[in-house]
């Protein structure tokens, strides 16, 4: 490199420091503008999730409500059903106790 080259070079690397601060600053920014737009859509379907959990919770403690009142007795029905299969499956020609004959 010769004293010309030099002397061209020095001005451009000196205009090129300050072009790559403001760039630098820029790209941080806009980093930054990017993180809270990601929080901001995070919080809101964190809010959306909050309502359906809260909706679900709410059917739950219903459910619960039903199942655990005294006029509605699921055990009972439960095996009037189981009953009922019985009755059918003997009408049906089904046997109740399938058991493996010996060959003789």
């Amino acid at each position: 490199m010769d004293v010309a080259q030099l002397g061209v070079m020095i001005p451009i690397i000196a205009l090129m420091i300050p072009i790559v601060a403001i760039w630098t600053k820029h790209q941080q920014k806009m980093a930054e503008m990017q993180v809270g737009a990601t929080a901001e859509q995070t919080a809101e379907k964190a809010a959306q999730y909050v309502g359906q959990i809260k909706r679900l919770e709410d059917r739950v403690q219903v459910l619960e409500r039903i199942v655990t009142d005294r006029g509605y007795d699921i055990a009972t029905q439960i095996e009037a059903l189981r009953d009922q299969r019985r009755v059918d499956e003997m009408d049906a020609g089904i046997p109740l106790g399938l058991e493996k004959k010996e060959r003789v």
